[in-house]
């Protein structure tokens, strides 16, 4: 099975109502600027942006909206870069790279057939990169019973000053509404490192169920098997607020 492109996941959110295409303001609401090359001046006193969001939702646990769009070369190489550089994410990714050397890896991460790369937003603001994939096509296969329709991703948040404030939930749950409203999905998949102690806890808090530590050698790390099921997830969100599943 290929991976979504960036047309499949827009197709599967239309479905589900859950893309946008109006226009919304500028920054944050705490004076952080939106993604500049989403902005468009206009003839008022305000900017708006001109989105190619798949996905977007309001979250009012957070009072924030989150988003994600497709990944590219043009718009996020320099971005990504510079995230991969801080601490908080080399320590797990280990993608610190010179400049071209982190281009031909992103360029071949582009080119994958079963993995979609985003980049996650809140307010607007570009904050997060995800990588979207098949279980069945990533190797994943060799160390547990996939189904075709499993979905997975990857998750990492950039700038610091959204490090430990309460929002890798929300984008969870984000992506896990998306990621079910596949129609061939009813499973999703985790395989964090086994010492991230923070995503397993926020994972646990989704729905998802450990199942075994085992060493992923395509990703080389030691990693922690976590599975959850649509209803597993749907109890999380009603248990947090019955708003998000609205």
């Amino acid at each position: 099975m290929m991976a979504p492109t960036g047309d499949d996941i827009e197709q599967m959110t239309d479905d589900h109502n859950q893309t946008t295409d109006g226009s919304e303001q500028a920054t944050d609401g705490h004076g952080r600027a939106a993604d500049t090359d989403d902005v468009t001046p206009t003839l008022g006193p305000d900017t708006t942006i001109r989105s190619n969001y798949v996905f977007q939702r309001y979250d009012e646990t957070i009072e924030r909206t989150i988003s994600f769009r497709p990944a590219t070369m043009e718009r996020d190489l320099g971005r990504l870069h510079k995230w991969l550089g801080y601490d908080h994410v080399a320590e797990f990714w280990e993608l610190n790279l010179p400049l071209p050397a982190f281009r031909d890896h992103f360029a071949e991460k582009l080119a994958e057939d079963h993995l979609t790369p985003l980049i996650g937003y809140i307010d607007h603001v570009p904050m997060s990169y995800w990588e979207v994939y098949w279980p069945s096509e990533y190797e994943l296969d060799d160390y547990y019973d996939t189904a075709p329709g499993d979905r997975a991703a990857h998750l990492l948040i950039g700038p610091p000053e959204y490090v430990g404030n309460g929002y890798a939930k929300a984008l969870f749950r984000a992506m896990g509404l998306m990621l079910f409203s596949h129609p061939e999905t009813d499973r999703v998949v985790g395989e964090p490192d086994v010492d991230n102690d923070v995503v397993i806890n926020i994972l646990e808090q989704c729905g998802f169920e450990p199942h075994k530590e085992f060493y992923f050698e395509e990703a080389d790390k030691d990693a922690l098997l976590l599975l959850c099921e649509y209803d597993d997830f749907e109890a999380a969100l009603l248990d947090d607020s019955p708003a998000l599943l609205a």
